[in-house]
């Protein structure tokens, strides 16, 4: 290395090579996760669907429209890698490299993992890689939005950078990594009373805390940030929880309140922001408006400056608001 021509300390250097590292390691990592999560779904037995069948909680979701959701992950995450090939400007290379970096590399051998630990029952390394899953995803949204916030300017980074990374976090954090830990604990309702029928009423406290927390955390980021993945993705999981019935009341109301309130919330959070957002009122100049100002231009200094100070707070000098 010492022998190369080129200095491998420049920072200029070193970001492309992580660029060059990010352009192999990620389709690579979508690759077995996507071929992971197909064989565990399709091909082991018990599939992954057979686990939700088998394991049902006061949050099981319906598994054909948690399927849609996943096939939405990969493909975001198929427009991201094509970003990394063809990105071009140098803020959109810093956000891929330092923005996301690895962590979605991590992200994606995590998934996998927890594709054959589900399929295996071991539910506890489950819900372990699921909680590590939330927390890597956490911390490239946060860092995403506070050191590379999406700008109008970089459409493109904002489609293919931050919203499938938000709508990736979204199911861990909102339905998988609490539906696993549900299982670890026992709030399943296999196994109540065996020989008998399923008490589908059973621990609705949990599966209430689970959906009213999640979904109103969703709510208030909607609310301020006019959230439109964020929108899409809990909604989309609301559905996936009503649509698989029996489910306790609690529940079932719940996550049907909150799709409503998830789009009403952010067309309200636009009407607000076009119409009464940033409101100001700004005063002519008193050239194009002389009668605002009548003893201006027709006395001294002396006059002038009496009228300053005795005009009072009726009028406000315009240069403030423009």
């Amino acid at each position: 290395m010492d022998s190369l021509p080129i200095d491998m300390s420049h920072p200029a250097v070193r970001d492309y090579l992580a660029l060059v590292r990010l352009q192999v390691l990620m389709p690579l990592s979508l690759l077995i996760n996507i071929a992971t999560v197909l064989v565990c779904a399709v091909i082991a037995n018990p599939s992954i669907g057979g686990i939700l069948k088998r394991y049902p909680s006061s949050i099981s979701p319906n598994p054909a429209v948690i399927a849609v959701y996943v096939l939405a992950i990969y493909v975001g995450q198929f427009g991201f890698c094509l970003l990394l090939v063809l990105a071009r400007k140098p803020e959109t290379k810093k956000t891929l490299v330092k923005g996301v970096g690895l962590t979605l590399v991590l992200a994606n051998w995590v998934m996998a993992g927890w594709a054959v630990a589900w399929v295996l029952k071991w539910f506890l390394v489950s819900t372990i890689l699921q909680g590590l899953l939330v927390l890597l995803l956490l911390y490239s949204n946060i860092t995403l939005l506070i050191y590379h916030a999406p700008t109008s300017l970089r459409p493109f980074d904002t489609a293919l950078i931050h919203a499938p990374l938000r709508f990736f976090l979204i199911l861990p954090l909102s339905l998988t990594f609490p539906y696993s830990l549900f299982i670890t604990l026992g709030l399943t309702y296999k196994g109540i009373i065996p020989g008998l029928p399923i008490d589908y009423t059973a621990h609705p406290w949990p599966g209430f805390g689970v959906v009213f927390g999640t979904n109103l955390l969703g709510l208030i980021v909607i609310a301020l940030r006019r959230d439109i993945v964020w929108c899409v993705a809990a909604t989309w999981i609301c559905a996936s929880i009503w649509s698989l019935r029996p489910k306790p009341a609690p529940v079932y109301i719940t996550v049907i309140i909150f799709t409503v309130l998830h789009p009403l919330a952010l067309f309200a959070s636009f009407i607000y922001s076009r119409f009464y957002s940033g409101r100001r009122v700004a005063l002519p100049p008193d050239d194009e408006h002389p009668g605002l100002y009548p003893n201006r231009g027709q006395s001294g200094p002396r006059e002038e400056e009496s009228a300053v100070e005795n005009r009072g707070p009726r009028e406000v000098d315009p240069d403030i608001w423009n």
